[in-house]
């Protein structure tokens, strides 16, 4: 085996430097380099660096010295010396991996904490020692709720990818988890964006942290191609299916916002003889398991994910991420193409934009600082000559034959004429290759026509919350219909007729508005805005309706909601039925997606902040 090149990392560490050299880590990337500076040493550390950046090495060598103080190995395993706290079981679970692999020579006990898996197993795995605990936010606070995990021996807490773990609600969880831990303890923030409110979290859990800022903070990946494919709405699951048989990479992530979406979209592509696999939150973890395996041995080629669910992931040889759907902001945009170009390999990153959409998605890649190159999705005519040229590069054309297949050949010629022998090999070989798609080409910007919902890009749930100044001009010529029927603001639209009720635990005396309230009934809910009827906003909690055909369902999943401040729940009479409550003096009925009174102009609805009585929200940019 070719010996490796000497080591760059600053690590004086001889076990870590022994598994670095035999994963072949040669050159340390920014934040490696950062986090090892003679500064950075014993102190808490505040670091923004992309996705797929080695974060996880970082810190894994940034606690070394902490962890080990100079000696060469761990001693026995007993009360745990660090905590790292990720936002879902697969981040966690390849942290775990790579922190074992890296702390092996070492001799540290890695023992993960994640939802999904036996709990008691993980009990028993902290009963009998550890060095280093990686976890999810709410199954290590139901350790230390148990006393099952003890942490008074800690000497390091980690938050990795903090903004996500903010995101998806699991503040109070991680408050929990901090004020548990001991206050002399190091505390290292790791997040690719530093919102307002990861800077909040870091000033008051961290002692003079030193703020460290890797390359791409303030710019795109730079290992990441950005492009943007100019479609109609009808064309998306076609444009997804030309980029992937042009392209033809070795895997791909296509993003959708919903699981319905996913769910089509991955019939889509099957039926069309790719091999596809998908996530999404209603998967167990079993069957995610299974999925991510066939990505990773090549049983299958392209995972179609939403975005909760492909967090963590890291899938190798992934060079393609598509947008089928918008992401919902930069940041958004930022997480889901880190999935690619990750560890000094390059990738591409390709938004789906339909006409209605493109000044959106310009404003999101301007707050992103990408430059993306705009253009059109492939033509058929265009991936049959490329299919072509990859014929007559063919590796069984290229590389020598065996004698047995020298010896058939010879055969085979001897009975079939040599051009019918070549025609049946383009036969096989066009016969394993989807048939492209037709898709009309889209012209200029300005040929807008009316928007067609499609799919595998369905209604999205957050139009309302662009500044009323980036508003398409198709849309500002509609007018604006109820949910539940139609009225104009204030009027209060009637009711679905098969409505069922329910109840958020917010009114406006917390700034409820159905401009973030419609969202984020979605998102809990997993329904399209058309689901949604009528939303009627009092004083202090705002009732609303949902189609009858999806509300068991809905009423399910927000019933499975353990976090958060926001809350629904049905609404319900003293005979237990859901029913339309009257409307008090003092209440008001919106039609959904309608700006309430008391809202600022360009107000976007953020987290709750527990303890708070009040939302705080985040104003956008001005154009």
């Amino acid at each position: 085996m070719q010996k490796a090149p000497p080591l760059t990392f600053l690590t004086s560490h001889p076990s870590l430097a022994r598994a670095l050299s035999e994963r072949e880590y040669s050159i340390a990337t920014p934040v490696q380099k950062a986090v090892l500076e003679p500064d950075a040493e014993g102190r808490d550390l505040l670091v923004s660096a992309q996705t797929g950046s080695g974060k996880t090495v970082a810190y894994g060598l940034a606690l070394a010295e902490t962890l080990l103080e100079g000696a060469a190995t761990m001693g026995p395993a007993g009360e745990p010396l660090a905590l790292i706290i990720a936002p879902t079981r697969e981040l966690a679970l390849q942290v775990q991996r790579e922190l074992a692999w890296l702390y092996h020579y070492a001799g540290a006990r890695v023992v993960s904490c994640v939802g999904g898996m036996d709990p008691g197993g993980e009990r028993r795995e902290l009963a009998r020692g550890a060095h280093i605990v990686v976890g999810t936010p709410g199954r290590l606070r139901d350790h230390l709720e148990r006393r099952a995990l003890k942490v008074s021996a800690l000497k390091a807490v980690v938050l990795d990818e903090a903004d996500e773990m903010l995101d998806m609600g699991f503040r109070e969880d991680l408050q929990f988890i901090l004020e548990t831990t001991p206050p002399e303890r190091r505390t290292l923030l790791f997040s690719a964006t530093l919102p307002k409110a990861i800077i909040t979290l870091a000033k008051h859990y961290q002692r003079d942290a030193l703020r460290i800022a890797a390359l791409g903070e303030t710019q795109g990946h730079a290992d990441i191609e950005y492009r943007a494919i100019r479609i109609a709405h009808a064309n998306v699951e076609r444009a997804v299916v030309n980029l992937l048989r042009y392209m033809d990479p070795p895997s791909a992530l296509v993003f959708c916002n919903t699981r319905n979406a996913v769910r089509h979209l991955e019939a889509f592509l099957l039926e069309r003889g790719f091999a596809a696999v998908s996530l999404s939150g209603e998967l167990s973890q079993s069957e995610r398991n299974h999925a991510l395996q066939a990505l990773r041995d090549g049983r299958a080629r392209v995972c179609v994910a939403t975005d909760v669910a492909a967090r963590g992931i890291d899938l190798p040889n992934l060079n393609l991420v598509i947008h089928a759907d918008l992401p919902n902001d930069a940041e958004v945009l930022q997480h889901r193409s880190g999935r690619t170009g990750r560890a000094g390999r390059k990738g591409i990153s390709v938004l789906l934009v339909p006409p209605a959409r493109r000044r959106r998605a310009e404003e999101m890649l301007g707050r992103a600082r990408i430059q993306a190159v705009w253009g059109n999705a492939p033509s058929a005519d265009e991936i049959r000559k490329l299919d072509h040229e990859r014929l007559l590069q063919n590796p069984l054309l290229i590389e020598p034959g065996t004698p047995d297949d020298l010896a058939m050949a010879d055969a085979l010629l001897q009975q079939r004429d040599a051009r019918d022998i070549a025609a049946a090999f383009v036969k096989l070989y066009r016969a394993q290759l989807p048939v492209p798609e037709d898709i009309e080409e889209q012209g200029s910007p300005q040929d807008r026509g009316p928007a067609r919902h499609h799919a595998a890009n369905p209604p999205r749930t957050d139009q309302d919350q662009r500044p009323r100044k980036l508003r398409d001009p198709v849309r500002q010529d509609r007018p604006q219909q109820a949910q539940g029927g139609g009225g104009p603001r204030g009027s209060g639209p009637p009711a679905m007729t098969n409505g069922v009720w329910f109840r958020l635990n917010v009114g406006r005396g917390r700034n409820a508005d159905p401009k973030w309230l419609l969202p984020e009934i979605c998102r809990q809910g997993e329904v399209t805005k058309k689901d949604v009827g009528a939303i009627r906003v009092f004083d202090m909690e705002t009732l609303f309706q949902v189609d009858a055909q999806v509300a068991e369902r809905f009423a399910t999943l927000v019933s499975e909601r353990k976090k958060g401040g926001v809350r629904i729940t049905p609404a319900l009479n003293q005979t237990g039925e859901s029913t339309a409550p009257p409307v008090p003096q003092g209440g008001e009925s919106l039609p959904a997606g309608a700006p309430h009174k008391s809202a600022k102009p360009g107000f976007k609805g953020g987290k709750f902040k527990p303890g708070k009585n009040k939302y705080k929200g985040n104003k956008q940019p001005r154009p």
